[in-house]
């Protein structure tokens, strides 16, 4: 049974159609890409599952419809999601920007173990802990980012755009990093533009183009399907 739940899903910006009858399924454990260029839609559809964008349609995660609820409620059901951009606390230490990310779980015992996963994770997050991060690298930066979404516990974690920005060897520590955390058991649910590292990493994808869903399947049928190949992996 699915963790998440889509069924015709629609959003618009003004008049503006930024999803049209999206539906799709993310199972507990699995990790789901979704491939697209800029303005397919990718962060819209990760918002509207945040609740942070308006949309009709169904949505359904763990048992629960989420169409009315507040982002709160969304991250207290599960999902924590990861934006584009990374939206730290520039101005604040590494520390308490992790901190900040178990704001729903106050046990000093579960926090320390957290940390503990994450250092496990990206390892530099341990160096760096007193450091404010503003100051660190972008790649540094987005491990914090990534780090922070899991000190909350997700069993959904929405990932956008995660490699945006980043040198190419620690795109491939991120992308990694992300298996791994969808091996513990974390489902995932990713938007990327790089389609040929995230059908390395993912088990399936999804292809939004122009806000539908234009493909579908395994990372191997989508690695190759001509169109596929043609027009995101430059093959």
């Amino acid at each position: 049974m699915p963790l998440l739940e889509i069924r015709d899903l629609e959003a618009r910006y003004g008049k503006a159609v930024a999803l049209e009858s999206v539906t799709l399924d993310v199972h507990p454990g699995e990790f789901v890409g979704v491939l697209g260029p800029n303005g397919a839609g990718k962060t819209t559809l990760l918002k509207a599952i945040s609740r942070t964008v308006m949309s009709t349609g169904t949505l359904t995660f763990d048992g629960h419809a989420l169409g009315a609820c507040e982002p709160h409620q969304v991250v207290a059901l599960g999902i924590c999601h990861c934006p584009e951009g990374r939206h730290l606390f520039p101005e604040l230490t590494v520390r308490k920007n992790l901190e900040l990310g178990a704001y729903l779980n106050r046990s000093r015992r579960a926090m320390a173990a957290d940390l503990e996963h994450v250092f496990a994770l990206f390892p530099i997050l341990r160096e760096r802990l007193g450091q404010i991060a503003g100051t660190l690298s972008g790649g540094q930066q987005q491990f914090l980012a990534i780090a922070r979404a899991l000190m909350g516990r997700p069993k959904l974690l929405l990932l956008d755009e995660p490699s945006v920005g980043i040198a190419h060897k620690l795109k491939i520590e991120i992308f990694d990093a992300i298996q791994t955390i969808a091996a513990s058991g974390v489902a995932v649910l990713m938007a990327e533009q790089d389609a040929q590292n995230t059908l390395r990493v993912a088990g399936r994808a999804y292809v939004l183009e122009n806000g539908r869903i234009a493909r579908a399947g395994t990372s191997a049928e989508l690695a190759g399907d001509d169109h596929i190949r043609r027009i995101y992996l430059g093959l």
